[in-house]
């Protein structure tokens, strides 16, 4: 059976540094890592093809990781990063290479919390829809109602939630990301990738009995046509290793439906991303 991994990185530090992984809890995941490096977890998980998702914004990132999709069986499309607010976005998308499936800025760094809203974020947004790309949204919690009110507005665009919008987990709490997400999952143009949980609970200790609260809470919110398995690799190591992180997806998704999980495993990230 086809297995997508809707989302996982690569980033190389002998070509431009990551600053995110200057603290010291970071040191876990401080080195350089390949779709080589992929390829065996990901074989041994059952996964077939990839989605590679930006890490930093920065534009000759995205080139290279389109390089890296173009030489690669195992890559099936790129999450990029473009200049939203630039007045030349729509342009700097017209020219990229084949394999770009979507777009992605860091909003969970935006000191704004209402910065989906701005006007020239939303025209970028429009460029996006305009070029047939998918918007992935990386928000926290209180961010949410910017990104309920920027869905809502525009209903055209395909968004892609990533990490359930990393709920705190480790805290146990539910509220207010709970109403939040079923706000959201009311909106029919927008996805979720059922990803990043393990490094949202404690690292050291989880467990998928800590996960399923909020993976019961999104399945049902969007319902399995509309959720999609991602790794987070290598993130994820910080917490679990690839076939870890899979088996977990695995246990929470094991009360649906052969066709349901089929879903979330391939038929989501094809639909979402307009993967062939």
């Amino acid at each position: 059976m086809d297995r997508i991994d809707a989302h996982h990185h690569v980033w190389d530090l002998a070509v431009r540094p990551h600053a995110w992984l200057d603290p010291q809890e970071m040191a876990p995941i401080r080195r350089t890592f390949t779709l080589d490096d992929l390829a065996g977890p990901a074989a041994a998980a059952g996964v077939t093809r990839t989605v590679l998702v930006q890490v930093l914004p920065d534009l000759a990132e995205t080139v290279e990781f389109l390089a890296l999709a173009a030489a690669s069986d195992l890559v099936a499309g790129v999450v990029g990063w473009v200049d939203l607010t630039a007045p030349d976005a729509a342009g700097v998308l017209t020219a990229m290479p084949d394999g770009l499936v979507g777009v992605r800025h860091g909003v969970q760094s935006e000191p704004d919390p209402a910065w989906l809203n701005r006007p020239d974020v939303r025209r970028g947004l429009a460029a996006v829809e305009a070029a047939g790309l998918a918007y992935d949204l990386l928000t926290l919690p209180h961010q949410l109602p910017a990104a309920i009110d920027t869905v809502r507005a525009m209903p055209g665009l395909t968004f892609v939630l990533d990490h359930l919008s990393k709920p705190p987990i480790a805290a146990g709490e539910l509220e207010p990301w709970r109403s939040r997400i079923i706000e959201l999952a009311a909106l029919p143009n927008v996805f979720c990738k059922l990803s990043g949980m393990v490094t949202e609970a404690d690292w050291t200790s989880w467990r998928v009995a800590d996960l399923r609260p909020y993976a019961e809470i999104v399945l049902e919110a969007f319902g399995p046509e509309r959720v999609m398995f991602g790794s987070d690799w290598p993130v994820c190591l910080l917490a679990a290793e690839y076939e870890q992180v899979a088996q977990a997806a695995e246990e929470l998704c094991a009360g649906l439906s052969e066709g349901e999980r089929a879903a979330v495993f391939a038929g989501t990230a094809r639909r979402a991303y307009r993967i062939s």
